[in-house]
């Protein structure tokens, strides 16, 4: 009957643990969820963002061309700049909701103040700035930025987009009650 066991000895497992450590710290670095206010500058790869604004609308165009929302328009003005030495092709961004739920942003960025379109190509040293269109419920979320990446091995950030209305800024006048 053979008594022969797994054990390693002291020396050997002692030398392994910083291999282990180094593997469950990049496990753990890859799932991390980076989560920025807006105007704050945002760093993927080579991409720097800029969430300027955002801002609601029952509406958008005039005249004949008026469109008008299944739910409410939602404009995020973003400024991008690639700091690398390669082109680099920006896709469609996306908004989670409050359940995790992901929103694409809409193809058709016609009546959009400054709309940035759907071909996106920021080239070395250029910034890009406009206006990408979402189709949401009033609510507050976050916009998730891309470094560009393949897909698959692309990594993320999130800015939050708090709901604000236009008139959140409007205080309402103090009424006086006189005393008897």
């Amino acid at each position: 009957m053979s008594t022969h066991s797994a054990f390693i000895p002291a020396k050997t497992a002692w030398a392994l643990v910083p291999a282990l450590l180094l593997l469950t710290g990049c496990s753990q670095q890859n799932s991390i969820q980076l989560t920025y206010k807006m105007g704050e500058k945002v760093s993927l790869g080579t991409l720097t963002y800029n969430v300027v604004e955002a801002t609601w609308a029952t509406q958008l165009g005039e005249g004949f061309k008026v469109r008008t929302p299944q739910k409410r328009f939602l404009i995020v003005n973003i400024s991008v700049t690639n700091g690398g030495g390669k082109e680099v092709a920006l896709p469609l961004l996306s908004l989670e909701d409050t359940q995790g739920q992901l929103i694409s942003e809409s193809e058709n960025s016609e009546g959009v103040p400054g709309g940035m379109g759907i071909l996106r190509i920021v080239n070395p040293a250029q910034t890009l700035q406009g206006g990408m269109l979402f189709d949401v419920p009033l609510a507050s979320y976050k916009l998730r930025l891309t470094d560009g990446g393949e897909p698959g091995s692309e990594k993320f950030a999130f800015v939050e987009i708090p709901l604000r209305m236009q008139g959140d800024n409007i205080q309402a006048p103090v009424l006086e009650v006189p005393h008897k």
